[in-house]
């Protein structure tokens, strides 16, 4: 690369008005959208309650959910948007605020870095991967735990990289490499070991193929420990002196079991990630080829050190983790996206105008293909739960994220006669409306599977009859409700993912329907959410009760009043 050259490549590649404009832009578009869908079953709603349960006790210690003791995970993101519902008040977008912050904050930290360790048209380019990849921008919008745990694991990975550039002072280093400590345990508070096991795995790994020792020099291993236990520890001790049963559980089964035996029941072939990481990727899976041809062909810094190789080693071994797990989700993967993104960001960052003229003509055929399958599969079938006319609903909105991005491939098409850089930004936009659109169109399913229709009436109810009147959840978990009607429930025959927390208050549960018959029967008020089979059973048995709402997931009566 010539001198002119690497200085065009450092010099930003848009000036600062257009960089403002743009990043406001897209900043109303991801936070904006946050409202517009309900919480939906299992994940967001369990967070959002586990949240407003924090809140309403005051106890940050223990976490609970539905009442019950709850030690799956680390309290972080429960911390988080128990906060954000102190401040804001409790409701949708305050429930996904912190994984869209951190989802935001990843973007901009991964174009930051790349900026930093390559260039400033590589930082640009890695910003535009990040946007434009669906898995990144769907899961920045819903309430689960991988985005959060991701960005703080970014921020290691971000750390550790900036860190190691040559020529930096000692006190840069070292600052760096303390913040590459608080990411890891951060990442810990949020989801448990791999936290520290995902990013110490790479290092080592990282050593052994670079042959890069002098790295471990420049890790200040002391005191990093020191600040990794400084933020990590004190909350494991205090959950331990308060919940003795806790650290067996949160260690043993929940970490060990879950990685080697099939305990949580998310089994799935090696092969799972593959096609996630190529749907999740999808607008850049035709320059992976040539990001991996590219990429290897990227010298070491001056000091030694492989940046490129730390990137491939990251997403290589975390991808190779995970698919050898018993456990296995499609949210899993995400920690790979920050570095796939700045690998993906160095080869578009010298794409040339011919080469992706040829990648939006495939995108184009692709985006045809998809819609006509769409037009022909997708309202074919449907069940109570999921009625036909939704599918035929949501649908149309698929048909609008397609508009959408076609019409960023066109605008690119244009674009690329002139300014690679502005095509990608067009076809990065266009891929991002996708996301957003087709995300969105989501609700049509999800205001049904939350039972919000349901909170109305059932709302009047617990008012008439009173905030002390008891509350049954019969044969089954609902986890969007207890947040939306703002109360927990007894849980009546069914433990699910709540079975540790029964077994250690069982006082608080009814293990089997006719003891929960008596119990109806006793009671001079209360309230049930059931199971449409059970309450189909239990009316049968000529058990008194009054529905006062219901759908197809889940039937509400209350005990009659004389």
């Amino acid at each position: 690369m010539t001198d002119s050259s690497t200085q065009t490549q450092d010099r930003f590649p848009l000036s600062r008005p257009a960089f403002w404009l743009l990043l406001f832009l897209f900043s109303l578009v991801w936070f904006g959208t946050l409202n517009y869908r309900h919480l939906i079953a299992s994940d967001e709603g369990r967070y959002a309650e586990m949240a407003r349960e924090m809140l309403a006790s005051g106890d940050w210690i223990t976490p609970r959910y539905d009442g019950y003791k709850y030690f799956e995970k680390p309290p972080l993101q429960t911390w988080m948007n128990a906060l954000t519902f102190m401040w804001f008040g409790l409701g949708e977008w305050q429930a996904r605020l912190w994984t869209a912050l951190t989802g935001f904050g990843g973007i901009l930290l991964a174009g930051y870095t790349a900026k930093r360790v390559f260039n400033a048209r590589t930082g640009l380019m890695t910003v535009l991967v990040l946007i434009g990849a669906p898995m990144w921008g769907l899961l920045g919008h819903f309430n689960v735990l991988d985005m959060g745990v991701t960005f703080m694991m970014e921020i290691s990975l971000c750390a550790m990289l900036l860190a190691q550039r040559p020529q930096l002072p000692n006190a840069q280093v070292r600052r760096w490499m303390w913040l590459c400590w608080a990411g890891m345990a951060l990442a810990v508070l949020s989801k448990g070991l791999i936290g520290i096991v995902l990013p110490g795995g790479v290092l080592v790994l990282y050593s052994l193929i670079s042959r890069d020792w002098a790295v471990w020099k420049r890790a200040y291993i002391v005191s990093g420990l020191l600040i990794f236990l400084a933020i990590s520890a004190p909350w494991f001790i205090l959950v331990s002196i308060h919940n003795p049963e806790f650290a067996y559980f949160f260690f043993v089964d929940q970490h060990f079991k879950r990685f080697l035996t099939d305990y949580a029941r998310r089994e799935g072939p090696f092969y799972y990630f593959v096609p996630v990481l190529l749907v999740g990727f999808l607008p850049w899976v035709s320059v992976m080829w040539q990001t991996a041809a590219f990429t290897r062909r990227m010298p070491r810094q001056p000091n030694g050190f492989a940046p490129v190789t730390l990137l491939w080693v990251w997403t290589g071994f975390i991808f190779v983790f995970f698919s050898i797990s018993s456990s296995k989700l499609i949210s899993y993967i995400l920690p790979i996206a920050p570095a796939l993104a700045m690998l993906i960001g160095l080869y578009l960052s010298q794409l040339t105008a011919e080469r992706f003229k040829r990648h939006l003509a495939g995108y184009a055929v692709l985006l045809v293909l998809v819609a006509v399958l769409t037009a022909i599969f997708g309202a074919r079938h449907g069940s109570a739960k999921n009625p036909l006319v939704l599918y035929q609903e949501f649908r149309l909105w698929l048909y609008a994220a397609y508009a959408a991005a076609m019409v960023g491939i066109v605008l690119a098409w244009r674009l690329n006669r002139h300014s690679v850089r502005r095509a990608l930004i067009a076809f990065s936009a266009g891929m991002f409306a996708l996301a957003m659109i087709g995300g969105s169109g989501h609700e049509v399913f999800g205001r049904n599977s939350s039972g919000v229709l349901l909170v109305p009436a059932v709302k009047n109810a617990m008012t008439r009859l009173g905030p002390d009147t008891p509350f049954y959840s019969v044969g089954m978990l609902d986890h969007t409700m207890p947040f939306y009607l703002r109360r927990t429930m007894t849980m009546v025959a069914f433990e699910d993912e709540l079975a540790f927390g029964i077994s250690q208050e069982p006082q608080k549960w009814i293990p089997t329907i006719p003891a929960f018959i008596k119990r109806w029967d006793s009671e001079p008020k209360a309230l049930a959410l059931i199971s449409p089979p059970i309450y189909e059973n239990l009316k049968n048995q000529h058990v008194p009760m009054q529905v006062i709402a219901r759908d197809a997931r889940r039937v509400i009566v209350e005990k009659p009043q004389p």
